[in-house]
């Protein structure tokens, strides 16, 4: 049986970006970079002001430092003029530095007399102001190809005038529940049903990771409802699958990808919980089939689906972030697979602890609600001690500080 690490090298091996579409800026937002950008133009374009305040130029100050003040100039509206030596000209921030400048006195560092201002502070010259290029110039690397263009990059590439960008796309992901005994969220349980909440947890997972998703529906224990649900799920770029993938006698789930030319490239890995995940590919389209226990179907979906997904959107690093944090609790040593342990976050002093849920089963979504990490623990690994350093995969940082008085 492969090892969660065989095992995610194999995803990884088996998928590629999907094709660069071209995307205006303004949509641009969550999406990877495709190529890389250089800038247009400089930025600042001409040397302006970084504070309001008084132009001058340094070697004409007069000995007095009082100087008579020629006029005003504001972002937006150049000063046409030169500003003659000795003098002065009141210039808001933004605004272009007038010709015959090359320093700028800051509002509060001067006395204002009718026409004139008087000098409160020495002066560096230059200071205040922004010089042309400071930024970036006509040609610089501005970003690279396989960046993800977050709010700061949006906004760099909107300073640099670039309107339109060359994507990855985000992943459209089909997800099919399948098992007789589940019903839709909103119709009443009837004995032995369950309502179907792994859509709805995988949903929104595949959401927060940038995913477009599409609700397959369920898909009842009938080989032809299986195979025709499974054929419409093969228009997305990726199709997922949640139960029926076990040895049971209504496991049905992988011979019916089989029908429709399924290449299995794993099923079952050394973990817990999760071992029954199935991998494989229809053409070169990713196919996951999870396991049906919410915790189990959540694991896999982490630990295996999401970094397939960030493959697919174009990140060079799709596995997830390692943050390290101390055990709130004693955790019992590995057993005979690698165990992911579900947890919640708490900043503590200049780190974070991390607090195993107290119940993992695979069976409970209890295990879940709260949880922004797993603990990976290797397999007959010793017994772990409250205070211990470890690990864990990070899913999201924890909740924002409160303010207290």
């Amino acid at each position: 049986m492969l090892s969660y690490d065989e095992a995610i090298k194999l995803v990884l091996k088996n998928i590629t970006p999907l094709p660069a579409i071209e995307k205006p800026l303004e949509d641009a937002g969550g999406l990877v970079l495709a190529e890389t950008v250089s800038a247009r133009w400089d930025l600042p374009t001409a040397d302006n002001s970084a504070m309001d305040g008084f132009a001058l130029h340094y070697e004409s100050l007069p000995a007095s430092r009082r100087l008579p003040v020629t006029g005003h100039t504001y972002a937006g509206h150049p000063f046409a003029g030169t500003i003659p030596a000795g003098a002065a000209l009141r210039i808001m921030t933004g605004a272009p530095i007038p010709a015959g400048c090359d320093t700028v006195v800051p509002l509060e560092d001067v006395s204002e007399d009718a026409e004139t201002i008087c000098l409160n502070r020495e002066l560096v010259r230059g200071q205040h102001v922004r010089h042309a290029g400071d930024e970036f110039r006509n040609g610089d690397l501005l970003l690279a190809a396989g960046t993800c263009l977050w709010a700061g990059e949006i906004g760099l590439l909107a300073a640099a005038g670039i309107s339109r960008v060359r994507v990855h796309p985000a992943p459209r992901v089909a997800i099919l529940s399948t098992g007789d005994e589940l019903v839709e969220l909103g119709e009443q349980p009837g004995p032995g049903q369950i309502i179907n909440s792994n859509l709805h947890l995988l949903t929104a997972r595949l959401r927060e990771a940038g995913a477009e998703v599409i609700p397959l529906g369920i898909a009842r224990d009938d080989i032809d409802d299986l195979d025709h649900r499974l054929q419409s799920g093969l228009q997305a770029d990726l199709l997922l699958t949640s139960g029926g993938v076990s040895v049971g006698d209504k496991d049905q789930v992988q011979d019916a990808f089989i029908r429709l030319g399924f290449e299995k490239i794993f099923w079952k890995v050394a973990i817990k919980p999760g071992k029954p995940v199935l991998f494989g590919k229809i053409g070169n389209k990713p196919i996951f089939g999870l396991p049906g226990n919410p915790a189990a179907s959540a694991a896999t979906c982490e630990i295996f689906t999401i970094p397939a997904l960030r493959r697919l959107a174009g990140h060079p690093d799709p596995l997830p972030p390692l943050l390290s944090a101390k055990l709130s609790r004693q955790v019992e040593g590995g057993g005979k697979r690698q165990a992911f342990l579900w947890g919640e976050l708490q900043r503590k002093g200049n780190g974070y602890l991390f607090h195993p849920s107290i119940r993992q089963g695979s069976g409970q979504n209890r295990s879940l609600q709260g949880s922004c990490a797993l603990l990976p623990i290797a397999a007959g690994a010793p017994d772990l001690e409250a205070g211990t350093r470890v690990e864990v995969l990070l899913m999201r940082l924890p909740r924002g500080r409160s303010y207290t008085e």
